[in-house]
Order: C-alpha cells, then structure tokens, then sequence
C-alpha cells in the first residue's frame, strides 16, 4: 500500500516537487512578488514644504465635516501639495493648504504624480488604463484599487500602479523584477492571477496538493527505512539512485513540503493574553487635538534644516508626538507635548516646543502599563534584550534593539517582545506560535542561529539541500513518466 501511494502519487506530483524546489532557490534571491518597498517609496516621496500647512489635522477633518475613521494619519505632499492622508476602514486625503478633499484621481493626475515619482518627462509615460481589480503584480494592493497603471519608457521598463483613491505610487515592476517573480514566487506559491483572485479556491488547491506532496515524501521516507532494516536494495538504474537520493535528501523533502503546508493553515493563532496592552503603551486612541499648528520655522531649527518627506501624528503613553521620516536613516521621534520635560528629551532651541527624543523609554514605564493592561496574569519574567534570540530576530539587522521581552503565566504561555524606543508591541507569541515558529520558519527556511547570520554559508547550505531534493524528485519524474509513457524512452 506504501509502495502503490508512493509510485503513483508521485507520478501525478512529480513536476511540482521539481519546480518547488527549483523556485525556493529562485526566491533566496528574488524574494517574493515585486513591489515598492518602504525604502523606495520613502526616497521617492518630495520634502514636505511645512510653510504651506495651513491647518491642523483636526481642523482639516472639521473644516469638511468630514466623518472619517481613522487608525493612522500622516502628512505627506500629494501632488505638490501637503496633505493629511487618514487610514482606516477607508482611506481619505484631505489637502492640508484648503482642506478639501482629495476626489477619485483621474489619468492625467496619475500621470502627474508617476512624471514627479520618476523624475522623467510626460512623453516618457505611456498611460494602459484604469483597473477595477488587481492583475498579477498588484494582488497585494485590493484596498487601493482602482488603480491606474502606467508604463515608463526607461530601460528597466518599469510599470507603475497609481491608486486613484489616495493620489500615490503603491505598486512597482521592472522587468527584472518581474521575470525573477516568474522563477521565483509566481510558480512557488502558485500566484497565477485567475486562480489566486478567487482566494479560498487558491488556498483549497495549495493545501491539497502540499498535503498530498507531505504524503508522497513521508511514504518515501517509510519505504526507504524499510529498505535499509531489510538491508537489500532490490533497485538497479534509476530505480536505484532514487533510492539512493532519497536516503540522503528525503527528510528534507517532507519537512519543506509539510512546513510549506502549514503556512497555509491559521492553527497557532489564538490566546487574549495582552490584548490590551498595545493600547496601554500607547495611552489611547489617537487625539488629534493634542497636535498644534506647523510652525515652519520651529520645524526648520529642530530639523538643523533638513526637510522632511512625511510627518506621522502618534500618541506614545498618553503623550503625542510626530515620527519624522526622510530625515535620518531612522524615523525620527519628536515630541509634541509642549509642556513636557524630561531628561530623556533632548531641547534644540528655547524659542520651540518641539524636542527630539533619542532615548528610549524606561522600562519601568514600560512594564507599569503592561501590568495595568494585564492585572489578573502573573509575569514570569521581564527581559531587556540587547541581541536577538531565538525568536525575535533578523538577518539583515532591520528589527530595533534593545527590545523588552515580558514572559506571561497565563494557560497559552504568551511572550510579547516590546519595542522600547516607540512603546509599542513588536510582535506575540503564544506557545503555538513558538511552535509554528519551528516547525514552519525552522523546517522551512532552516533559519537557525548557527549559521542563519552567516549569509554565505546559509546559501551555500540550502542551495546543497534543494539541488539533492530537485535530483531526488526529478528521477522519480522520469521514472513515473517511464511508467507512464514508455514509449518515449523505446530508442527503436
């Protein structure tokens, strides 16, 4: 029963093993689907010209009656414009010089912002059209559509995607980028637009076929174990170096295929430990009121003149501040609370309230709000992390350290890690989200310490690993198309 589960499932699995295989090597490289990164965008987007606000964001909403519902609001220049964009249930632009509000955006305002966005001449556009639902490259982008897309006469051959709903860029391709995505991530995750568009039909195809693969590589893997207890190989030919491959390789065909399953599945989620928390770091709902008028020059003293290119209003234990972008590599924390004074504060100027904040803050201010958001569950332990461990971590460095890690004693075993220098959660973990941690991230990426951060030989390592699963996979490929359709291999 293995062995006929094993041959003919295999037949019928075969070429997705290779191009699974063959794509995870592509997506060490080429990542996931393009797009426009944080970083791009950001270096993309023109200084804000301070001097031009003409209102708070509290009076912007007042000032057109408004109704908006807002979780997030920045200023940011829209169309040469400075303008207040709130994000929520759904995204609004409210110009911050008239406070009138942005309208659906028609081509030739797209048109505008992708000349500015690229810093090339109108001829160099060609505008395709509006698009009322995301194609290949912008499935990640369905709250913003429609969107308009434009096409650049540039050697990347670049195409960009404009929502007409919040006047900005929010997708990206090249022509590298695209053909990488096309080895990569499109054959990897099965991302061909019909079929990831219809959402549960995708899921239901991935899982089935994932969990099928899992079957195929463990019944693989029993046979193998069989074998060897027999200590006879009854295989010669292709037979034999399937056997021989799978030996050495089939462990980590089934815990890639099964790992890769698992990301599918919403099993580790769970747990109302904490759920308060976020909200205590940050003292509450946002109060726009709390924010004061632009003062132009008072921006220009504490900024030592630097322009910035997007400005976002926070609230960080009960106190508002502005997170300054496009200043420094880092966003950059000033305070708004002009009666404010601490020694963590660093004052530019006596003629300004505002004050640049560089030191973290305390984690006795930090733990005092997790107790209060948490009073009925124990905490085991309170650690300031100075390098990752084996759950907060990066191999590029990009996650903020030091960061606060609070152990709970409730049933789900929950860990949050905090971010000190924004009060603010980093990421949760239950025990099953320590769990799926391992058995998804480990098994998948293989992202262990001992040589995770060693990039070189990390690469070196998996690129081993996939090349003898793809030969595994491949000869049982030509096995099962022998089986199949032995006519190809007759040479008369």
């Amino acid at each position: 029963m293995i062995r006929w589960i094993h041959r003919y499932l295999g037949i019928a699995l075969g070429p997705m093993f290779v191009v699974w295989f063959a794509s995870g090597i592509a997506m060490m490289y080429a990542r996931g689907m393009p797009g426009l990164t944080p970083e791009a965008r950001l270096q993309h987007l023109p200084p804000l010209d301070l001097a031009r606000v003409g209102m708070t964001p509290a009076e912007a909403v007042a000032r057109g009656g408004f109704d908006i519902d807002f979780n997030r609001v920045v200023l940011l220049t829209v169309m040469d414009r400075p303008a207040y964009r709130f994000t929520g249930r759904e995204p609004a632009t409210i110009f911050a010089d008239t406070g009138d509000r942005l309208v659906e955006l028609g081509p030739a305002g797209a048109l505008r912002i992708a000349g500015k966005f690229m810093n090339l001449p109108e001829e160099a556009f060609q505008y395709v059209g509006l698009l009322n639902e995301p194609d290949l490259w912008t499935i990640g982008q369905r709250e913003q559509t429609p969107l308009h897309k434009i096409t650049v006469d540039d050697e990347a051959r670049t195409q960009l995607y404009v929502s007409a709903k919040i006047g900005e860029i929010v997708a990206l391709t090249t022509r590298r980028s695209r053909a990488l995505a096309w080895v990569g991530a499109i054959p990897h995750w099965l991302y061909f637009t019909p079929l990831r568009l219809n959402e549960p039909l995708w899921t239901g195809i991935v899982l089935w076929i994932s969990g099928l693969s899992t079957i195929v590589a463990l019944a693989g893997i029993l046979l193998g174990i069989i074998q060897y207890i027999r200590s006879s190989v009854p295989y010669s030919g292709w037979m034999r170096w399937h056997y021989r491959s799978g030996i050495l390789f089939g462990i980590f065909t089934f815990t890639w295929v099964f790992s890769g399953m698992l990301s599918m599945l919403d099993w580790a989620s769970g747990g109302k430990t904490g759920d308060g928390i976020p909200q205590a770091l940050s003292g509450g709902p946002l109060n726009l009121s709390a924010f004061r008028a632009m003062d132009a020059d008072g921006w220009k003293r504490v900024l030592e003149q630097r322009a910035p290119k997007e400005i976002a209003f926070v609230r960080i234990q009960g106190d508002p501040y502005y997170l300054v972008y496009g200043v420094e590599d880092k966003p950059l924390l000033v305070s708004a609370n002009q009666a404010q004074a601490s020694e963590n504060l660093f004052h530019l100027d006596e003629q300004t309230p505002l004050e640049v904040r560089r030191e973290p803050f305390s984690v006795e201010s930090l733990m005092s709000r997790v107790q209060q958001a948490t009073p009925k569950t124990p905490i085991l332990e309170s650690t300031l992390l100075s390098q990752y461990d084996s759950y907060y971590y990066s191999n590029d460095g990009s996650r903020p350290l030091p960061v606060l890690r609070v152990k709970f004693g409730d049933p789900d075993r929950t860990w949050f890690y905090i971010d000190p220098t924004m009060s603010r959660v980093a990421v949760r973990y239950t025990r099953l989200g320590r769990i799926d941690r391992w058995i998804y991230h480990g098994f998948h990426s293989l992202d262990f310490s001992f040589w995770y951060y060693n990039r070189p030989l990390w690469q070196f390592g998996i690129i081993t690993l996939s090349v003898g699963c793809i030969f595994c996979s491949s000869i049982g490929l030509v096995i099962g198309i022998k089986r199949v359709a032995p006519w190809l291999f007759d040479r008369k």
